[in-house]
């Protein structure tokens, strides 16, 4: 049985195809229309339905969307009927709602977008893709609506290493809920509770983030980074306004930042010894509201594991202060914990109601990897750069020529396998480099023209992780921070951070055996089994999907080579 799994009520669109159990493809919108994060989560958009991401999950399984056993949309519109917190707080910070004083008005028009949604499917989507979606017929019997929190619950247990396990889920909003508390046991997940609006952790982080200049919910984990140059001078003005109970509950004062600190900075305006304050305070009251929710959470469940989802479980700092702070032993973040993750969540869900009564056993697999989106083949890449025109030759021992490469100190883009399923690039698309030397951090933020702030993250042989990062164990997802050892610090400066720490991602054979193996092609020849990995794209820019995109970025961007499946294009 397929089930489609779509994200598109807010943002970071996506879609995921699961059969019986098993995830056969997920991807998100932005990769192939180029808009970061797929669209604006704003009312007027959400009838902009993830088309490519949907055609590629058929494709990949040689569907048509009239093939499809159930259609699963990760938010539910009946789940916000007759609510006048949801009328109060959708969308209230619109500038343009509130100057046309139809703040009620988008209400009614996003929940309407949602509910027409099997229509929009089946006759809105491109010219260009009627292959696969056209003539699907009435999708009204095999659509379901799945609980916006419910489905980041389900992404983060049902594929986590755990057959026990108390889920945390944690974002700006739902339909109602901001924060909701799970229990799952092999094939079945039990909310316990929930924090709703106009409380959220998520949505005070994106306040921040638009008071100190930055995009609302896109630009949050710039802020993160940020706040490593600061001091909690500003902690007890949040904690002023963040009220925690005994009973996994919390409030939030309304407040405006500006009253505490002053006009909020502009997006070109330079930084300065307050933003670094605040962002540094702001990072200090999440992670100990979130740690006395997390405590809460375990005197609830007395469970060993932790699974968590949601927006705010993209924040690694945070995870690494749960993960050394907190009550529970192990912890798993789904690493599309985002929106996009949603997409799967919800596909899985609507699996195991119809599935879980044929099992006596786990019905899911742990999610070992993240590489579910397209691919393609030397034969086709060969073709592409033929007709293009380019001056490319074939790699015949790909690992150790581009290990050579990088330890000329060189910059690489890696363009290889199925591209990953969420924010992070994890090996698959790539920019690689040396961390040998202090300087490559500018290097690589000037070429992907970034802040000057923003760190770069290493990715290490998880058979030596323990080596070089302090504590370390398994982080296939960069979901975590770990303090660099110091020993070590002076070998790899260009991902130690600020405060000493780095985002680190582990790798092994099984995981991606070429990137496995260009590490230790790499440790062979310099001794350090680390390199520098950051995502393939330029600012403002999605991460690369196809081979013509991984090939104008590399054009049109200072990067000195290309490795694209088995052939290099170079400078």
């Amino acid at each position: 049985m397929y089930i489609l799994g779509i994200n598109a009520a807010f943002h970071d669109t996506a879609a995921a195809l699961v059969k019986d159990g098993k995830i056969i493809a997920a991807a998100e919108e932005e990769r192939f229309t180029h808009i970061k994060h797929g669209k604006r989560p704003v009312p007027f958009s959400t009838w902009e339905l993830p088309f490519h991401a949907i055609d590629y999950c058929l494709k990949t399984a040689g569907l048509t969307l009239k093939d499809v056993d159930r259609i699963a949309y990760s938010f539910d519109p009946d789940g916000v009927e007759d609510s006048t917190i949801f009328e109060e707080t959708l969308f209230e910070e619109s500038d343009t709602a509130v100057a046309v004083g139809a703040r009620n008005s988008w209400d009614t028009l996003f929940l309407n977008y949602i509910r027409k949604a099997p229509e929009q499917l089946r006759d809105g989507y491109p010219h260009h893709l009627q292959k696969r979606l056209s003539n699907s017929g009435d999708l009204t019997h095999k659509w379901e609506f799945v609980n916006h929190h419910i489905a980041h619950a389900a992404s983060a247990f049902f594929p986590s290493p755990f057959s026990h396990a108390a889920v945390l889920t944690l974002d700006g909003r739902g339909e109602l809920a901001t924060t909701g508390y799970f229990m799952g046991d092999t094939n079945e997940l039990k909310q316990i509770g929930s924090v709703n609006m106009p409380h959220s952790l998520g949505m005070l982080y994106e306040k921040i983030t638009t008071y100190l200049g930055f995009l609302q919910s896109s630009d949050e984990y710039k802020v993160m980074a940020l706040a490593s140059y600061g001091k909690p001078i500003y902690l007890e003005d949040f904690r002023s306004v963040i009220h925690v109970g005994n009973d996994g509950q919390y409030t939030i004062d309304d407040f405006d930042p500006a009253e505490f600190w002053g006009p909020g900075r502009t997006k070109d305006d330079s930084f300065d010894e307050l933003h670094f304050n605040i962002a540094h305070s702001l990072q200090k009251a999440l992670e100990e509201t979130v740690l006395k929710l997390v405590n809460w959470l375990y005197d609830q469940t007395h469970y060993e594991n932790l699974c968590m989802a949601g927006g705010v479980a993209l924040n690694c700092v945070m995870n690494a202060v749960i993960r050394d702070r907190g009550p529970f032993k192990n912890v798993w973040v789904q690493p599309a914990a985002g929106d996009s993750g949603t997409a799967l969540g919800a596909a899985q869900w609507i699996d195991l109601q119809l599935n879980k009564n044929n099992t006596d056993r786990r019905y899911t697999s742990p999610m070992e990897h993240v590489y579910w989106g397209p691919e393609y083949s030397d034969d086709e890449i060969e073709r592409f750069m033929i007709w293009a025109k380019m001056p490319y030759k074939r790699l015949y021992n790909v690992a150790k020529e581009t290990a050579q490469i990088l330890a000329q100190d060189k910059i690489i883009a890696w363009y290889q396998g199925r591209m990953e399923f969420g924010p992070r690039s994890l090996g698959a698309r790539s920019i690689l480099a040396s961390p040998i030397h202090p300087d490559m951090q500018a290097r690589l933020n000037d070429i992907k023209d970034r802040e000057d702030f923003r760190p770069v993250a290493p990715v290490v042989l998880e058979e030596d992780v323990s080596e070089w990062f302090e504590n370390a164990g398994l982080s296939p997802f960069m979901l975590f921070v770990f303090p660099v050892r110091n020993e070590k610090a002076d070998l790899i400066p260009a991902v130690r951070h600020t405060d000493g720490t780095a985002r680190v991602q582990t790798i092994n054979k099984n995981q991606h055996p070429l990137y496995h193996e260009l590490i230790t092609e790499f440790k062979a020849l310099t001794g350090v089994p680390v390199l520098v990995n950051t995502s393939f794209n330029t600012r403002g820019e999605p991460i690369v999907c196809t081979p013509r995109d991984a090939i104008e970025c590399f054009w049109t961007s200072p990067f000195d080579a290309l490795i694209i499946n088995s052939f290099i294009l170079q400078k």
